[in-house]
C-alpha cells in the first residue's frame, strides 16, 4: 500500500519522501515502486520521461526526521493499532508545519483513536486507498470528530484535484464503508471453506460466475493478506460486537503458521513458483 500511495502522489508531480523502518525494507520498498513504474511505462501509460520524472521525485530513507518539513503525511504501516499509535506520536514531535495534515490509510481502525495520540487531533484524517493504489479510483475519507472541516476539504481536493481519485465520505466508525460490506463477506466464504461446505475453487468459482464478480472471495482474501483481514475483523468485531464480523477458526490458524496468502506465497492457493 505505502509503494502504492508514493507512485500514485509522484506521478501526480508531489516531490515524495517514503519512511522506512530499516535499510532492507528502504530497497525493497523503492525496489517496487520502480517495478510498477517501468510496468506502466512498458504498457504505455507512462512516456520515457514522465516514467524517469516521477522516479526522480521519490526519496526513501530510514531517517523520520526527513518528514519534518512535510506538507502531508500518509502513514501506512501494518493494520495494528499500537503501531500506528506509536507512529503518530512521533509524526506530531517531528512535523513541524502546524497545518500539515497527518493521514492514515488505517482501513478499520477508528480514526480518532489515532488522532489523540497527538497534541493535533484536528489534523489527522483517515485517507483509505484500495490496493492497487495505482489501479484502483476510490479513496474512503474518513473525518474524525475532532477533524478540522478545513483539514477534510484540504484532503478530499488533494485526493479528487491533485491524484485524480474518486473520494466517498465515510463515518469514523470501523471499517468504515468498504470493510464493513466486503469483510463480512470474505469471512463468510472462509467459513463456509472451514465447514467443508465447498472448496476454494468452487466457491470462488460461483461467485464469480454466479455473481459476476473479478475474483472469488477467498482469491480477494489471499490478496489482501489474511493478516490484515484477521486484522480488520477483529477491529470490527471489538466496535460492534456482531457475531459476522469475527475471524473464523480457520482464519485464525491460517494466520497463527504463517499462511497468510500471496505475501507469503501459500494461502488458500499457492503462489510459489514452481
Amino acid at each position: 500500500m505505502g509503494s502504492g500511495i508514493a507512485e500514485v502522489c509522484a506521478r501526480a508531480r508531489c516531490a515524495v519522501e517514503v519512511y522506512e523502518v530499516s535499510d532492507i525494507a528502504a530497497r525493497d520498498g523503492f525496489d517496487r515502486i520502480a517495478a510498477s513504474l517501468a510496468r506502466a511505462r512498458d504498457r504505455g501509460k507512462l512516456s520515457e520521461d514522465e516514467h524517469d520524472a516521477a522516479l526522480a521525485r521519490i526519496t526513501v530513507t530510514t531517517d523520520i526526521s526527513r518528514l519534518a518539513g512535510s506538507q502531508l503525511v500518509v502513514e501506512a504501516a501494518s493494520e495494528q493499532e499500537s503501531v500506528k499509535v506509536d507512529l503518530f506520536t512521533t509524526l506530531d514531535r517531528v512535523v513541524q508545519d502546524p497545518d500539515a495534515i497527518l493521514a492514515t490509510n488505517t482501513s478499520s481502525i477508528p480514526i480518532t483513536r489515532i488522532a489523540i495520540a497527538t497534541s493535533r487531533p484536528q489534523q489527522v484524517i483517515g485517507l483509505h486507498f484500495f490496493n492497487p493504489v495505482p489501479v484502483l479510483p476510490l479513496v474512503e475519507l474518513v473525518p474524525s470528530l475532532l477533524t478540522d472541516d478545513g483539514v477534510a476539504r484540504r484532503a478530499s481536493d488533494f485526493a479528487e484535484k491533485t491524484l485524480g481519485k474518486t473520494v466517498v465520505r465515510a463515518r469514523d466508525r470501523a471499517g468504515f464503508i468498504v470493510n464493513s460490506l466486503l469483510v463480512p463477506y470474505l469471512l463468510s466464504a472462509i467459513r463456509m471453506h472451514g465447514s467443508g461446505q465447498a472448496s476454494a475453487e468452487d466457491i470462488d468459482e460461483a461467485m464469480r460466475l454466479g455473481c459476476a464478480h473479478p475474483m472469488g472471495p477467498l482469491r480477494l482474501a489471499d490478496l489482501i493478506g489474511l493478516d490484515t483481514i484477521q486484522a480488520i475483523s477483529a477491529a470490527m468485531y471489538a466496535e460492534f460486537k456482531e457475531v459476522h464480523f469475527s475471524p473464523p477458526p480457520e482464519l485464525l490458524r491460517m494466520v497463527e503458521v504463517g499462511l497468510l496468502g500471496r505475501k507469503t506465497g501459500l494461502g488458500f492457493y499457492s503462489y510459489q513458483a514452481g
